[in-house]
Order: C-alpha cells, then structure tokens, then sequence
C-alpha cells in the first residue's frame, strides 16, 4: 500500500468567550502559546500543518464564524486541492498530542478519540459531504456531522489529556 500523504489542521477560529482572550496566543509555562503546541504535536505525523479559521491561516468554509466544521472543512479541501489522503485535526486549545494517536485514528473511515471530538481524522473523500451537511439547515454541531457520517469513536484507556477553556485551566498545568 502506498504512503499517505496526510494534512495536519490546526483548528484555531472560536471566538475564546470562556478564556476572555485570544487563547491560541496564550503562553504556555514554557514561554510557547498553546497554537504553537497544537502545531508541534501535530508537525512530526503529517506532510503539512495549516491552521483554520484565523487571519494568514485557511478560512472557514463556504464562511466565517463556521466554527469548526467550517475550519474542517477549509482543510478538507485544501486537502483535496494539493493531494493529501486525509486531514489530522487537533484544536488550539489541545497543548499536548499523542505520538500513537494517529495509528489508531486512521483508517477509511473518518474518526475522533472519545470525548475530543477535534481530535480526528478525516479522509479528503469527505469534502462533498461536508459541503452539504453544511448547506442545510441545521446548527453545525459537530456531533451532528459525526452522527451523519458514522465516525468511528477510539478509546485511549488512561489516556487524560488537557483542554484549555479558561485561564484556570491554563495556570493548573
């Protein structure tokens, strides 16, 4: 089988109404913002990382303020457009990424790890029916779009990882 070529996204255009700032931009410990952790956790397992939904980044799609569907859907897209398999996906306000987290994501079928719905994979085939689920009138949940195209739900057992919605959160690391 051959290589895939996969895309790393960096989901990164809410509007951070719990944090009270820009938290993509928030410093970690390290001195390091949370956008430059998601970036470094996803860079070593893909042939490319953008970043969605943020000015010099992929725009939502077909608009801004998608949330991150529309981000998803931008690099799902510009996956298709430059010839990656698929798109890993991690949120900005993910700092840590599991080095074993891809092998056990992909596969044919698009999937998400339990309980981080922004930790996902999804195959370029997807695109088309992104487009449409967008296009009808529903309110862009994700668990909706999973629900529609079955997405596969991985279990990590163990495995806690961090997510940062508010300061606190950031200063209990």
């Amino acid at each position: 089988m051959a290589e895939q070529r996969i895309l790393g996204a960096v989901l990164a255009g809410g509007r951070s109404s719990r944090f009270g700032s820009d938290k993509a931009l928030a410093p970690m410990p390290d001195g390091r913002t949370l956008l430059d952790h998601a970036i470094a956790g996803l860079t070593p397992h893909v042939a490319q990382v953008v970043i969605c939904g943020r000015n010099g980044g992929l725009t939502d799609r077909p608009a801004p303020d998608m949330g991150p569907l529309g981000g998803l859907n931008a690099a799902l897209h510009h996956a298709h457009d430059h010839g990656f398999t698929g798109v890993l996906t991690t949120g900005c306000d993910m700092p840590l990424y599991p080095a074993d987290l891809p092998a056990a994501l992909i596969g044919a079928d698009a999937a998400i790890l339990k309980g981080q719905q922004l930790l996902g994979w999804w195959p370029v085939s997807l695109a088309a029916e992104l487009d449409a689920h967008l296009a009808e009138a529903n309110n862009r949940s994700i668990y909706g779009w999973l629900d529609r195209i079955g997405a596969r739900v991985v279990e990590m057992p163990g495995l806690v990882l961090p997510n940062i919605n508010r300061p606190e959160d950031l200063a209990g690391l």
